[in-house]
């Protein structure tokens, strides 16, 4: 028996609850439904009503009169399932759980200021708003964004050169599918960002990983397995997932390789602002005398990732190139946000939240590194990192890290496996565990749970192979 909302048409309400019914199976087809009378009588509602709605099912074929015998389902009705939560049972609107990466620092500060220069941009909307503008974005935020990576990150730039993004892998895919045809080859670090790994394999690249090490990507290893690579991806101040920045040698190494050989360099400078231990490391592209890097950046790790800006800094070549990929695809960025991003930028208020974030950001990681060093000694291996959101802890005594982080996910710790992030063996086990945008109970409990789950693992698992 179908159950009806206590409001709104009774008759459309009878045919949307009796269809249903027939999607899902709960009423086979053959099976003969109550008559017009009885419904309504049931579920007190006019007999008209009742009619219409079986009239309804009719028309629509999910029902069949027959004449002297009633109303029964149709023979061939199409079956729709519920569905149901995938296999990580993860759910877009659940809170993040604790060790999950990409969560931002709330600040109710910043929330506030950002709130009112919304309000003030849409109060008087601009007439740029009301027509197709500039793919690149609105020159205002383009133009505070380049004064920000002059000042803060040393890049070398104008307002001219910058694409106002939806985010950095949206710029990401704008230039590797500019720049690469399917089978070309392209570097990219080992272990990698796995999103930036499924970007220029859908893009056709042929991947070659080149191993990261202490000073981050090697040129010449990467010319030993393929010099032919037209591009590289990279992250040289704070390598994802492994957090070293690249050294001075190497990046020089890497900008001559591009020069000699005609290739690109790629560099996602994705949480630079996050640095501990002093200012923010000058960016690749800023050194580049040869114009072969494409920068990019974004707002989603030191505002939030709901903001949705991210910026690509292009060199010449493969600027009007990429405007017109672009303007195929979503022809230009949404502006009513952008000109109070620009405000917040040019008011002061982006250097007053990020003092702030960093403090929050490095009181979360000194707290979740004793809570740690407390519950899991002897299980986990990591260093303090001095840049970035999340450390990197390797297994002591254990292998099976994607095992781990299922059993972790159960107990509401939002690990991730670093096993994966490989492209080729050996492949080293351990947790990735973000730090930001988490309370200091939060993360003294997630330790703790860590460490649970570790002992219980340990006692099944096998030994570590070197």
């Amino acid at each position: 028996m179908p159950v009806l909302p206590g409001r709104g048409p009774r008759r459309r309400e009878l045919y949307v609850a009796m269809r249903r019914l027939i999607e899902t199976g709960l009423a086979q087809p053959g099976a003969k439904l109550p008559t017009t009378r009885d419904l309504a009588k049931r579920l007190g509602l006019s007999r008209a009503a009742a009619v219409a709605a079986f009239e309804m099912l009719v028309a629509d074929g999910f029902v069949e009169a027959r004449i002297g015998a009633g109303t029964f389902v149709a023979a061939q009705v199409p079956a729709v399932w519920e569905r149901r939560a995938g296999p990580s049972g993860q759910r877009p609107a659940s809170p993040a759980l604790p060790c999950e990466l990409g969560v931002a620092t709330l600040d109710d500060k910043t929330m506030r200021v950002f709130r009112g220069l919304l309000s003030r941009n849409l109060a008087q909307p601009g007439p740029e708003h009301f027509r197709y503008g500039d793919p690149r974005g609105g020159s205002k935020l383009r133009e505070a964004i380049t004064a920000y990576l002059r000042a803060a990150r040393g890049v070398r730039c104008d307002a001219e050169q910058i694409v106002v993004t939806t985010g950095t892998m949206h710029g990401l895919d704008l230039i590797v599918r500019t720049i690469l045809k399917p089978g070309d080859a392209a570097w990219i670090e080992d272990p990698c960002y796995p999103l930036a790994k499924a970007a220029l394999e859908a893009a056709g690249a042929r991947l070659i990983g080149v191993p990261v090490d202490g000073e981050g990507i090697d040129a010449a290893g990467g010319e030993k397995r393929g010099a032919e690579a037209r591009l590289v991806y990279v992250t040289p101040s704070h390598q994802f997932p492994l957090g070293v920045a690249m050294t001075m040698r190497r990046r020089l190494a890497l900008i001559d390789w591009a020069k000699r050989n005609d290739a690109w360099i790629v560099e996602d400078d994705y949480d630079s602002e996050f640095r501990f231990s002093g200012p923010p490391l000058t960016a690749l592209q800023g050194m580049d005398g040869a114009d072969r890097v494409a920068y990019l950046g974004t707002f989603s790790k030191v505002l939030f990732p709901g903001i949705r800006i991210g910026y690509a800094v292009l060199p010449e070549a493969l600027l009007d190139r990429v405007l017109r990929l672009r303007t195929l695809s979503d022809r230009q960025p949404p502006t009513l946000v952008h000109g109070a991003v620009a405000d917040f930028l040019n008011d002061g208020h982006f250097a007053a939240h990020l003092r702030r974030a960093r403090r929050r950001v490095q009181a979360a990681r000194d707290g979740f590194v004793a809570a740690l060093r407390h519950h899991c000694a002897g299980e986990l291996d990591f260093a303090v990192p001095e840049h970035g959101l999340h450390l990197v802890a390797r297994l002591a005594n254990a292998s099976g890290d994607r095992d781990l982080v299922r059993r972790l996910f159960a107990e509401g710790v939002g690990a991730r496996a670093l096993s994966p992030m490989y492209l080729s063996a050996p492949a080293r086990q351990g947790l990735v565990l973000g730090f930001s945008g988490f309370g200091a109970d939060a993360l003294e409990s997630a330790a703790g749970r860590i460490s649970d789950v570790l002992r219980d693992f340990l006692k099944t698992s096998a030994p570590a192979r070197a």
